[in-house]
């Protein structure tokens, strides 16, 4: 067991990313576009570099759901999230975001794209997204 812990420590406190960017570690929940809360996603941020996100826009009480799957990286105060996959399926792309507030619960983040900034929240890794009935 304590080979394994310390394993299990070795990795994550080499790993490139988690050394580098701890607090971003986890799962996080925020709203789609700014104040619109029929938008909603879910990203968990692992500590190898790899992330999962689930993303929900709410139409007439109905969800419809898109998970992306790929890479994210912390160089200062940009993160840069590397898209592979949509639905399972490849589609490669880059969104660049520049971190403006952090607490380690709380993060608030501009997405250069557009400019619109964002609030997340971190959750509990079991976290699912709510239902489209409980916010229409």
């Amino acid at each position: 067991m304590r080979k394994a812990w310390l394993l299990i420590s070795a990795v994550l406190l080499f790993s490139p990313v988690a050394s580098a960017a701890p607090f971003l570690v986890g799962t996080w929940f925020g709203e789609g576009q700014p104040y619109d809360k029929h938008e909603m996603w879910m990203a968990q941020m692992m500590p190898n570099g790899n992330f999962r996100a689930q993303f929900r826009s709410c139409i007439k009480g109905q969800a419809h759901d898109q998970i992306q799957t790929g890479q994210w990286s912390l160089a200062g105060d940009m993160e840069t999230i590397t898209t592979f996959t949509v639905n399972g399926k490849p589609d490669q792309f880059t969104s660049l975001y520049k971190i403006l507030w952090q607490n380690g619960k709380k993060q608030t983040y501009r997405y250069m794209t557009t400019g619109f900034v964002y609030t997340s929240t971190r959750v509990a890794d079991t976290f699912e997204l709510p239902s489209c009935e409980t916010i229409s």
